[in-house]
């Protein structure tokens, strides 16, 4: 019997190693270079520990630092490092789960009654680099869930016990480095030594099993490199983000506010803030008018029937807002946490031919979730929010045509935006756990190959993740990564065959007969709450101009011009150019350093030569003066920069 495997590598290529080889062992016999830097393997689309033996044919990956997955691995390792580093500085704390996340790392611990404030992160940080210096390997181990449970018990850790109650013998793993075990199904990298730079970001709160009623633990957040110098990097980058931070700049250009009084995870819209909604939803609604869709309205509650109906009552109740009981017995409400229901009885209110179909209904609806407080985080994550949502009712043979037209739109928002960099997720069923979805594989299929091919088709760049499709069908999800290079999920495309059943949707086709209509859900914003975030610390708050609420700032050089500028500003007005007057009794330079700071991208000077020229001196924010206008010539020269930006997208 032969004691050879075939490894199949990326590019094609087809090796032979011994049974049992590893990844590390494939990487040394391509380079030393690559086996110095290879973190993980993935064998046969799982991604394995690098130093786990292979021991039948196989394709395999060899993951660096440059793949996302080979970051993640980086990152659960450092969880590890972090929790074993807390083990010594602190015997006998308890630990819940240590995941890698987008950025770095986090670990649930239970300090008992001890409280950290922060002082201490330091400490942990140096305790962390200590270890690491140790180069202990990660070795895994499997281990029957008797050995496991006991070995729990006898450290006195309810989290690990918790978690081995949904896991079965065969299953089970725990991984060691140096002096700490931990359950975990890995992967992880070869050794701590690959982690040369250590930053612990932030301490939370956060409950077990993200139950309110079960205990809080301590929540330590962490980012690490192979690198110092991508630490150094990363730092920077920190600093950027928070001069960027839209609840700072929503709060200095005085776009939205929260209230305690009104409640948590309820923004409170500014005129600044509701005059730039409102122009994002001009410019959807105007793209939208071109593309056929008409504008439906619906109520702010719903009956708890219309949930329980469309599936997302069994499916999300838990995180709605508590029904609203109503005088008459029994009955009750729901504050609307999504539109789509609401659509489909305003598609049934009447009987459709094929002939009408396409039929789009796009409604800029707000809808109300509950989210626990320790999730709320300024716009990007609230309790009420505005989808600019729309459902497209169309034939079978129309989805795939309707989803490309779709594709279209979200790439348009985009564009002017100026999101130039982005990945379609494909978001498909976990074919491990068919109970979290609703209806049979023949509609799933169809809708899933729908959507493949019209990405296909649209040369997107793609990337494929099981397990995100929603209840009722598979999305298209747009990723947008910002100028500071976060992946943000903005717009969202999703092809429903359920929805149409459940609530019994029809129209008679070409054959005289009853037929089901296809559902296309769509948001190119996703929600305006969460894009408005993400427009404000991609840009810096600097809008584009025609999207930016205080387009201009009149300063008049003394109390003399205020008369002129209103003047001005009238003319301007009627040209569609917002803006207001700093008539404060201040030196022009102040005012002009005021308006910078406020990003207001034109400052119109007047003075006595403005007044009686009847002309305008014109300062451009971030580059200064750009010479005397007519007021005539300004609006020609401003209308003819937004007509350029508008045209590009």
């Amino acid at each position: 019997m032969s004691q050879q495997i075939k490894i199949t590598l990326p590019d094609g290529t087809v090796k032979e190693f011994e049974k049992g080889t590893t990844g590390l062992q494939i990487a040394a016999s391509i380079s030393e270079g690559l086996a110095r830097n290879v973190l993980a393997a993935k064998v046969n689309g799982q991604v394995w520990d690098a130093t786990r033996p292979i021991f039948e044919d196989a394709s395999v990956q060899l993951l660096t630092w440059n793949d996302g997955e080979g970051k993640n691995t980086f990152w659960h390792s450092s969880a590890h490092l972090l929790a074993e580093a807390l083990e010594a500085l602190h015997p006998g704390i308890k630990f819940g789960i240590g995941p890698p996340i987008e950025t770095g790392f986090y670990y649930d611990v239970d300090f008992g009654d001890k409280t950290l404030d922060g002082s201490e992160l330091e400490a942990i940080e140096k305790k962390m680099v200590e270890l690491a210096r140790e180069k202990n390997e990660y070795i895994r181990k499997e281990i029957s869930k008797k050995d496991a449970v006991a070995y729990f018990q006898e450290k006195g850790d309810e989290y690990k016990l918790d978690l081995l109650e949904g896991l079965e013998d065969g299953t089970i793993t725990f991984y060691e480095q140096g002096n700490f075990t931990d359950l975990c199904r890995g992967p992880h990298i070869p050794n701590t030594g690959f982690i040369k730079a250590v930053k612990l970001t932030n301490i939370a709160g956060a409950y077990w099993r993200g139950d309110e009623n079960r205990k809080m633990l301590t929540r330590i957040y962490g980012v690490t490199f192979p690198k110092a110098k991508e630490l150094t990097e990363y730092l920077a980058l920190i600093e950027e983000a928070k001069k960027r931070d839209h609840r700072k700049l929503g709060r200095e250009l005085e776009l939205f506010t929260f209230s305690e009084k009104v409640g948590m995870g309820l923004p409170l819209w500014l005129p600044k803030g509701t005059l730039l909604r409102e122009r994002l939803i001009n410019f959807m609604k105007k793209a939208q008018d071109k593309s056929g869709y008409q504008q439906v309205t619906t109520p702010h509650i719903g009956h708890k029937v219309l949930y329980e109906t469309s599936g997302h009552y069994e499916k999300y109740g838990k995180d709605s807002f508590q029904p609203i009981a109503t005088p008459h017995e029994g009955e009750e409400f729901l504050l609307k946490p999504m539109n789509c229901p609401h659509h489909c009885e305003i598609y049934k209110h009447k009987p459709h031919s094929y002939k009408e179909l396409p039929i789009r209904y796009a409604e800029f609806g707000t809808v109300y979730r509950y989210e626990q407080s320790g999730e709320l985080h300024g716009l990007t994550r609230v309790r009420g929010f505005t989808q600019d949502d729309a459902h497209i009712f169309c034939r079978p043979d129309q989805v795939k045509e309707e989803f490309i037209k779709v594709i279209d739109l979200v790439l348009y928002v985009f564009k002017a935006l100026g999101f130039e960099d982005y990945t379609a997720q494909i978001s498909l069923r976990d074919p491990e756990n068919p109970a979290k979805y609703i209806g049979g594989d023949e509609a799933w299929n169809k809708a899933e190959s729908a959507i493949i091919e019209a990405a296909a088709e649209k040369g997107l760049e793609t990337v494929t993740e099981l397990g995100e499709a929603a209840f009722y069908g598979p999305k298209l999800d747009f990723m947008v990564k910002d100028a500071l290079g976060r992946k943000w999920q903005l717009g969202t495309i999703q092809v429903d065959y359920q929805l149409p059943e459940r609530f019994q949707l029809e129209y008679i086709g070409s054959d005289n007969q009853k037929h089901r209509p296809v559902m296309i859900h769509r948001a190119p914003f996703g929600s305006l709450e969460r894009f408005v975030a993400v427009l404000i610390e991609h840009c810096a708050g600097n809008f584009p101009l025609w999207l930016s609420p205080e387009q201009i700032n009149i300063l008049p050089i003394s109390e003399k011009y205020v008369a002129y500028a209103e003047e001005i500003k009238a003319i301007l007005e009627d040209a569609g150019i917002t803006g207001s007057i700093d008539n404060r009794d201040e030196k022009i330079g102040r005012k002009i350093r005021d308006s910078e700071v406020k990003k207001v991208p034109f400052m119109l000077i007047v003075g006595e030569k403005e007044q009686e020229e009847r002309i305008l001196s014109v300062r451009k924010h971030g580059e200064g003066d750009k010479g005397n206008y007519s007021p005539e010539e300004f609006i020609a020269y401003f209308q003819g920069i937004i007509s350029d930006s508008l045209k590009k997208s």
